[in-house]
């Protein structure tokens, strides 16, 4: 087949191209260019990202395109990003990019072009489902420290239907001794963190530059006042760091939290200990759902929910919204740490992601 794959310039996609030239497939780089505001910045790797990319796909032997996607982007993702913060919730950039960049205008520029599939550095799996029906699913990848299925569970089945994940069934580790044993020349680079126009600057000086401050002040669930904040925007549920609350007259001595954000009165409202009752819940309200196969799935129990990239599925009931409940709602059978507005709540049957919502 004809396959173009998504070089970012990092190993997990340099992997993903080698395996597919292997196979025989006809493979394509492409490197997608989806920020340039602060090109020239040290916080923006995308100039080094672009040389990796390059040099990957002279040493695999395939021609590389670059496709700047930064309007798309801006238009698709970072405005929404921007919206949602200023909203007082916490949105998750990166599951609009593989929604809306990865796998819509980077899709599209593919098929363009005469791509069959196309192909990402994604620890996930897609196949037709057993049961006859045409439809694909989405699939958890073998190695669950890094299964990325959560990032992907809003794609649709036309998307679906033409994507490959190389490294679905290849741990991580794999993945490296690959690239050093092959030579690859970004063998040993770093996994990149955090959210892609942001890099390793600091996030609430990020949030500055677009968002004014708006100070207020900071309170106890009991309604103590305990200092000021600079702005509920800059600030998410379960936030420990940067709170800089000195000594409270009814303080228990343990570490600060975000546990909710009053918007009407700018107080953002904070509680001492991890444990702290305000920041668990059961009940995990949904809005915005959507459901990888068309259709939502049964109500009742038998489920795996996770509200944060980074935890394993708890146990859950799913409860759609009707005339008595007006969100989608998870219940979880052991109470979640701060589930946080704006963030996804994604839905699994076994090793198959279902699909999710934004976190009400």
């Amino acid at each position: 087949m004809k396959v173009i794959v998504g070089l970012s310039g990092g190993v997990d996609s340099a992997v993903s191209a080698w395996l597919l030239k292997q196979q025989g497939h006809e493979v394509l780089g492409i490197f997608m260019k989806n920020w340039e505001d602060d090109d020239n910045s040290e916080y923006c790797s995308s100039r080094e990202d672009l040389v990796d990319a390059v040099s990957v796909a002279d040493h695999i032997g395939i021609d590389i395109e670059v496709v700047n996607f930064a309007t798309e982007y801006k238009d698709r993702v970072f405005s929404y990003f921007l919206a949602e913060y200023q909203a007082g919730r916490t949105p998750n950039p990166d599951v609009l990019c593989n929604t809306e960049i990865k796998f819509a205008a980077f899709l599209d520029h593919a098929m363009r072009l005469g791509a069959d599939k196309i192909a990402t550095g994604h620890y996930a799996g897609v196949r037709e489902a057993a049961d006859g029906s045409g439809r694909f699913e989405l699939l958890k990848g073998d190695d669950d420290s890094k299964d990325q299925s959560y990032f992907l569970h809003r794609l649709n089945q036309a998307q679906l239907s033409k994507a490959m994940f190389p490294l679905a069934n290849i741990p991580k580790r794999e993945v490296r001794v690959i690239a050093e044993r092959e030579r690859i020349p970004n063998f040993a680079k770093k996994d990149s963190t955090g959210i892609c126009f942001i890099g390793e600057r600091p996030f609430r000086e990020f949030l500055e530059r677009y968002l004014p401050k708006t100070p207020g002040r900071m309170v106890t669930s009991e309604g103590e006042d305990v200092g000021a904040h600079q702005g509920l925007a800059y600030y998410t549920l379960g936030q420990r760091g940067g709170l800089h609350i000195g000594g409270s007259r009814a303080g228990s001595g343990e570490p600060w939290y975000v546990a909710g954000k009053d918007m009407a009165g700018n107080r953002l409202i904070v509680v001492q200990g991890r444990e702290h009752p305000a920041l668990r819940r059961t009940d995990v309200p949904l809005v915005n759902t959507h459901w990888i196969a068309g259709s939502e799935p049964a109500a009742g129990s038998g489920y795996g929910g996770k509200t944060r990239y980074r935890q394993p599925d708890a146990a859950c009931e799913y409860t759609p919204a009707d005339a008595t409940h007006s969100h989608a709602t998870l219940h979880f059978h052991d109470a979640q740490w701060a589930p946080t507005p704006g963030q996804y709540a994604v839905l699994y049957q076994g090793n198959v992601c279902l699909g999710g919502g934004v976190i009400a």
